[in-house]
């Protein structure tokens, strides 16, 4: 069973954002602007995309 895989895209900068949105930025792997990351589907990464949904673009697949 294939787990369910979202493609997340930093949009905006982490300049002069809280540090707890940064960290959540970091924690799903995000390091620049237009870095695309792919993460899995799971509870505690889709609570940092809702927290910092603002500042990224999420595809599924």
């Amino acid at each position: 069973m294939a787990d369910k895989k979202l493609k997340v895209t930093l949009v905006r900068s982490t300049n002069k954002r809280l540090e707890t949105h940064k960290a959540c930025a970091r924690g799903l792997g995000l390091r620049r602007m237009h870095h695309t990351v792919e993460v899995t589907d799971t509870p505690e990464n889709r609570g940092m995309i809702d927290k910092i949904s603002y500042m990224v673009q999420v595809e599924e697949g």
